[in-house]
């Protein structure tokens, strides 16, 4: 499973239960799979194309909903190129800095991914486990 660990300084130091799913907010009235596939290709700079297997939805801690498909490729994560967001930092500094959105990808598989992966996520392993056939890379 290809997992992506979220850029900026909150999370410079976090590891286990920190990665996540490519994800992103759709616009209004946008095709839930479209905006899963747009999103992906903005925090990985990879495309996503190819039959899509629905995973489901998870309600995170902070109240996101996220809808998650799972997609059979090979990327190389040295080549991940992410989008940027602006923040002042440090706090109350009047500085403003650019963030890579995701600073890291990397290939897990599930064992792995389920230390890696932000706890609220966990139900997309269990369904992906669910339909994997032994032997697939997922």
């Amino acid at each position: 499973m290809f997992l992506v660990h979220p850029g900026g300084p909150f999370w410079r130091r976090r590891d286990r239960g920190a990665w996540s799913i490519p994800k992103g907010e759709a616009a209004e009235g946008e095709d839930l799979l479209a905006a899963a596939r747009r999103e992906f290709e903005e925090e990985t700079g990879f495309a996503a194309p190819g039959e899509a297997l629905p995973l489901g939805s998870v309600k995170q801690a902070g109240g996101k909903i996220v809808h998650a498909w799972a997609v059979r490729g090979d990327l190389d994560p040295a080549r991940l190129r992410s989008n940027r967001f602006e923040l002042e930092w440090p706090r109350g500094s009047g500085r403003v800095q650019s963030f890579p959105e995701v600073d890291a990808g990397a290939w897990f598989d599930l064992a792995e991914a389920r230390e890696k992966l932000l706890p609220a996520q966990a139900p997309f392993l269990d369904a992906l486990a669910a339909t994997a056939r032994p032997g697939a890379r997922d």
